[in-house]
């Protein structure tokens, strides 16, 4: 026999504990701030839940209104930290509509007239609707795939409102689900939101663990510097490309760009000023790129960009537009200012390249010295196949 005020107990329990976890988290991470959200879902509903059960000890129906709150306002802090995960804006007014319109319509039905049936179609729809608004968020991410955690709170949030359709329309069949009618039921149908519950909150944590794992993954793959790609997560994206082009045979082009004269300012006006240089540089770089073009620093003075599907002529008027914006910077720059000249080494992507990015590399980097050679603050293009020296065409036509 299941003992409706034991499940309760233990669902006021289970809610208490899960807040706990969640405080942990927040306050471990402050700025995740789903976490804050789903939080307050797990002691309001532990509030609304112990609220509730004061109805065994209090003759009134004042315990019955305020848990039936408390449950509905658990269920819209849980939305929102759907909506907050995602970077959505929180829709308080459309959560405070919600509860208040779920409010009126059970103390209507409680006070003016008196239909339970009406009272729990109230209580209802105040749960269902925010999870319902949320539910999309967690089907279709808008960072793409759904994560494992996303797809476990889907599934357990439709069971949810399975349960709730079955509920009403239990109902509307004459078939009295309330805890004084349907007795033993009822305390299934408790039984069954609790491990609902719990599974939920599960989800919401499996979403947190990825999110913070992915956070890391990206931590390890940018320049602490200037917040740009590193060298390893170049050289992963060099290896991507390389096969990319390799199957379907369309060009891509490299950048190799360094900093002129990048020693002299370090040793003239410090270190400092060499990273608020390159960060400089880094925002300017970034205003010529397309999207899709990823600029890296590969250590020191030295960037790469990857222009993916890209030709060498258009590689070329990229590199141009990058070094036309230092020019103007340089020109504009007085009294303290620290004037930034670059040079870029232009390579593609060919067949004899293959699916070895260093190949490609050490075209960019021969390009890159011949703009040195040449006077800097300009750029060269690596050219695969160099013309033939006048001699050497000379000689062919005597052999020919």
């Amino acid at each position: 026999m299941l003992s409706v005020p034991t499940l309760w107990t233990v669902f006021i329990v289970n809610f208490l504990a899960l807040g706990l976890i969640w405080a942990y988290v927040a306050r471990s991470y402050p700025k995740f701030m789903a976490a804050r959200f789903w939080m307050g879902s797990a002691f309001v509903g532990s509030a609304g839940a112990t609220t509730a059960l004061l109805r065994l000890f209090i003759d009134s129906a004042v315990p019955t209104v305020a848990g039936a709150v408390g449950i509905i306002m658990a269920c819209c802090l849980a939305a929102m930290g759907i909506q907050r995960f995602y970077d959505r804006p929180v829709s308080w007014r459309l959560m405070a509509a919600t509860t208040m319109l779920s409010l009126a319509g059970i103390v209507v039905f409680l006070f003016v007239v008196d239909h339970m049936l009406l009272r729990m179609a109230s209580y209802t729809l105040g749960q269902a609707v925010p999870l319902v608004l949320a539910l999309p968020l967690l089907l279709s991410p808008p960072e793409g795939r759904a994560s494992p955690g996303a797809r476990l709170s889907a599934i357990v949030i439709i069971a949810v409102i399975g349960m709730f359709a079955v509920r009403t329309a239990g109902n509307l069949f004459g078939y009295d689900f309330s805890a004084q009618g349907a007795g033993q039921v009822h305390g299934f149908l408790v039984l069954v939101l609790l491990f609902l519950s719990m599974t939920l909150n599960f989800g919401f944590l499996l979403m947190a663990i990825d999110r913070l794992r992915n956070e890391v993954a990206d931590l390890a793959l940018l320049d602490d510097l200037t917040g740009v790609a590193n060298r390893r997560h170049l050289l992963q994206r060099l290896t991507e490309e390389c096969a990319r082009s390799e199957r379907s045979g369309a060009p891509f082009a490299l950048l190799l760009i360094d900093l002129d004269g990048f020693k002299t300012i370090n040793d003239t006006h410090g270190h400092a000023a060499g990273d608020a240089c390159l960060k400089h540089f880094t925002l300017m770089a970034q205003t010529r790129l397309r999207p899709g073009d990823m600029l890296a620093r590969t250590g020191g003075d030295e960037f790469c960009v990857v222009l993916p599907s890209s030709s060498l002529r258009e590689a070329a008027a990229i590199a141009r537009r990058v070094i036309e914006v230092c020019r103007q910077d340089a020109a504009t720059c007085t009294g303290s200012d620290i004037p930034i000249a670059i040079s870029i080494g232009v390579a593609q992507w060919d067949r004899d390249i293959g699916k070895f990015p260093d190949r490609l590399m050490a075209n960019a980097d021969h390009a890159l010295y011949a703009a040195k050679k040449n006077g800097k603050n300009d750029f060269a293009i690596h050219d695969p196949a160099p013309p033939l020296s006048p001699e050497t065409v000379e000689a062919l036509r005597k052999f020919a």
